[in-house]
């Protein structure tokens, strides 16, 4: 059988992680993919609520779970020189407990990037949605050169706008979007680079453990033109 080695030597992708202390993100091969359906399809939020653009999380749990499958099937294939989509699972004390995504369309141009996450609801409310926007920061500037990184949430979405000023970023205005049939208002964030470097050294400290990032250098040449 193939190895990971051989498969990141041929897609840099599968070979990105990015850790610190108990909590790493990593590539979603097939294996753990099926572990986060099913962590999803067992519920992220409360059945009232819909803090996606998407209404992908609603539904029966076996229907959660492939909408999850088929998404991240489709993601895989969308690296390119210039422009990327990145999903890597994360996991807690070597749990799946989400996914965290990072997304550059216009990558070769811009040099900024977005992140959306989600998080199974029997691990929500312990830090770690914090925690792994802080990797997927490090990722994106010291890893991969970003300009900046881009973030958003339904103002609703507590959680989510919690994270985004926990972190640090600034506030970047808001829209209208549609959701169910309804305009609700949708908050944005930014974090340029020269914030990113302010704020480095208190997200070490609130980590409290070195970020250790393995496979960027192959990814970043695969992406950028």
């Amino acid at each position: 059988m193939p190895h990971l080695d051989d498969l990141a030597r041929l897609w840099p992708a599968a070979g990105v992680s990015v850790c610190s202390g108990d909590l790493e993100l990593r590539w979603i091969d097939d294996e753990l993919l099926v572990a986060l359906a099913e962590l999803a399809g067992a519920g992220i939020h409360d059945p009232g609520a819909m803090p996606f653009e998407h209404p992908w999380s609603r539904g029966a749990p076996d229907d959660v779970a492939r909408s999850v499958l088929t998404y991240q099937w489709n993601a895989r294939g969308h690296v390119e020189s210039g422009a990327f989509a990145l999903e890597l699972g994360v996991l807690h004390r070597g749990v799946p407990v989400g996914i965290q995504g990072l997304d550059a369309p216009e990558w070769g141009v811009l040099r900024s990037i977005r992140t959306g996450s989600w998080l199974g609801r029997a691990h929500q409310g312990h830090g770690i949605g914090t925690r792994m926007r802080m990797l997927a920061l490090n990722l994106a500037f010291d890893g991969l050169g970003a300009e900046e990184a881009l973030s958003g949430a339904f103002a609703d979405n507590a959680a989510s706008n919690a994270v985004s000023r926990a972190v640090g970023y600034d506030d970047d205005g808001a829209f209208r979007h549609p959701r169910d049939g309804v305009a609700v208002e949708h908050r944005r964030y930014r974090m340029s680079r020269e914030r990113w470097k302010q704020l480095r050294p208190t997200h070490a400290d609130r980590l409290g453990a070195p970020v250790i990032l393995r496979g960027v250098e192959q990814f970043r040449a695969q992406v950028t033109p």
